[in-house]
């Protein structure tokens, strides 16, 4: 990991070309994806299969996932797996509970009714990588606040294993989660068909869950014909840290990230240069023990960095200037420094607020916003899963007493139309 001292040049030229790593969609991976998408809008089911047989090498033995099968994953999974993963849907499930919204009504004296409604999505697809990929923590974050919003049918899409058989574990997590279809299919075809429908995969109103590269550009293409959750670039953790910081915790939490992908990038900003030094001296043994050590190495090298800052007030202004997906708060009393964290997809505070307790089990979403994004995205959540719209009746006496005002503002935009649209109301 490189380590820089922060004297106004040396840190931003880093954050510079951080912001490089994810760059735009090349160009060939856009029309390959823009192909995939005609196609399979032309041809439905036929392109998903095609692409399934190409790109994973095998056809499925069912296109859609039986219920049957989905029941036995589930009854003849590891009882400890399945009870760690229903531990974290009560929690997720507690936490996402207290987001739900209530509708309004604002009835006045003089008979005018204004109102809100708030209902859930009629159908929301949900993507799942499989294969070394696999996350069923995902299907959890995902399906949890949909099903509490309200969302009335949830499709998965999943790429089949090699040998053309669903991934047991995501199965477990889809039947404990209350998914109502699974599809074994993958990559930006799987999205395109979500995103139209096929004769056998439903058209849905939004998509989300994690992807490739591929799976990602068909989403960022697709926004408009579907709504999407968010477009995700590779993973981020932020520490900040003191002299109080334990070295091995801060170690720990940034290889955490780094064996995500070779893109990910894992910073720490610290007070203490001998905290830096003893996390970096940390970083080396711990990364010894590691099955995923090669990428980590590559992730540190390339896009990791230790800065070293003057004081707890520069640190938090670095931190809002990264706006990183993960931020962790090592340093003594955190919560003093809650309330100035302003861009941040989620907050650890203190020394066992270890970033994975957020992204299995704590209860907050771990689909949160990258790339600098935290500035103005938030966490993927129940209100991600609702549409709202609004109500509005008017007596004739209190459109009457509105009259003026509307026509004047109508007839300075020059929209006549809408003004004689108030103006017809009360000629004689």
């Amino acid at each position: 990991m490189k380590k820089i001292y922060a004297n106004g040049r040396d840190e931003k030229e880093f954050l510079r070309e951080l912001k490089k790593r994810s760059g735009e969609t090349s160009k060939k991976v856009s029309e390959t994806v823009s192909a995939i998408i005609d196609d399979v809008r032309e041809k439905g089911d036929e392109a998903v299969k095609s692409y399934t047989l190409k790109f994973d090498g095998n056809l499925p033995e069912y296109y859609e996932v039986p219920r049957d099968v989905i029941n036995d994953s589930l009854t003849e999974a590891d009882p400890e797996f399945v009870n760690a993963l229903l531990s974290a849907m009560e929690n997720i499930s507690d936490f996402h509970n207290r987001q739900k919204e209530q509708g309004f009504i604002n009835a006045k004296e003089n008979g005018v009714i204004l109102g809100q409604r708030i209902r859930g999505l009629e159908r929301v697809g949900l993507y799942v990588p499989g294969g070394t990929a696999a996350y069923p923590s995902s299907v959890l974050m995902n399906a949890i606040p949909a099903k509490i919003a309200g969302v009335k049918e949830i499709i998965m899409v999943t790429p089949p294993l090699k040998d053309g058989t669903p991934n047991k574990d995501i199965l477990v997590a889809a039947a404990i989660c209350g998914v109502d279809r699974i599809f074994l299919a993958g990559g930006a075809q799987a999205i395109a068909a979500l995103a139209y429908g096929t004769e056998e995969i439903p058209k849905c109103d939004k998509i989300v869950g994690p992807g490739n590269i591929y799976v990602a550009t068909a989403k960022k293409l697709l926004y408009g014909v579907v709504d999407i959750d968010m477009i995700a670039g590779p993973s981020e953790i932020l520490v900040l840290a003191d002299e109080t910081a334990d070295p091995k915790f801060a170690a720990a939490d940034l290889m955490s990230q780094a064996e995500h992908d070779v893109l990910a990038s894992s910073i720490m900003i610290t007070t203490s240069e001998e905290i830096a030094d003893r996390t970096l001296a940390e970083i080396e043994r711990q990364k010894q023990y590691l099955s995923r050590k090669d990428i980590i190495s590559k992730s540190l090298e390339d896009y990791g960095a230790v800065i070293i800052c003057g004081g707890r007030g520069e640190a938090v202004e670095l931190a809002n200037a990264i706006a990183p997906e993960h931020l962790e708060v090592l340093m003594d009393k955190p919560f003093e420094l809650l309330g100035s964290l302003d861009n941040a997809g989620s907050v650890f505070l203190g020394s066992y607020a270890s970033e994975p307790l957020g992204d299995y089990y704590a209860g907050p979403n771990h689909v949160l916003p990258t790339s600098g994004t935290a500035r103005f995205f938030s966490p993927l959540g129940v209100a991600s899963f609702t549409k709202r719209s609004s109500y509005i009746y008017y007596t004739e006496e209190a459109l009457a007493e509105a009259k003026e005002d509307i026509v004047l503002i109508a007839e300075r935009e020059g929209l006549t139309a809408h003004a004689n649209a108030i103006k017809v109301r009360f000629e004689d």
